[in-house]
């Protein structure tokens, strides 16, 4: 199946599923430090800033049955258990690597234009960020 025609609605369906495994922030960046290597989980956890031992459990769970990610445990003891990308995951590198270098050169304009619109919007930026961070809750 194409994906290429977003009419269909099953094509829809389908890059919504896609795109909600891996355009997570934590999906994307579990990929890109395991694409530098296997690693273990407090490895991962030490070099993904702000991330919770609880979500990158839920984040490697999910990657991993999504064939991206393959869990290894060593019968050792204590037990040892390392990370890595399947050759399904190692496609994502590309892609991701690309998004990791867009958002670092233009960060800065991206940072400019919000400026811009709270300015011409009269907005505050603590306020817009705040209700943009709740937007739907009651």
């Amino acid at each position: 199946m194409s994906l290429k025609d977003t009419s269909e609605h099953a094509n829809c369906l389908a890059m919504s599923d896609v795109l909600n495994r891996i355009g997570d922030k934590w999906s994307v960046m579990v990929v890109g430090m395991l694409s530098r290597g296997t690693l273990r989980f407090n490895e991962l956890k030490r070099t993904i800033n702000g991330v919770s031992q609880r979500m990158l459990t839920l984040t490697l769970r999910n990657l991993e049955r999504d064939g991206l990610v393959t869990r290894t445990v060593y019968p050792e003891i204590p037990p040892r258990v390392e990370y890595g990308l399947t050759e399904l995951g190692k496609t994502l590198t590309g892609p991701i690597n690309g998004l990791w270098d867009w958002s670092a050169a233009h960060h800065e304009a991206i940072v400019e234009a919000r400026s811009v619109y709270d300015a011409r919007h009269g907005e505050p930026a603590e306020a817009a960020q705040r209700e943009r961070r709740y937007a739907g809750a009651n």
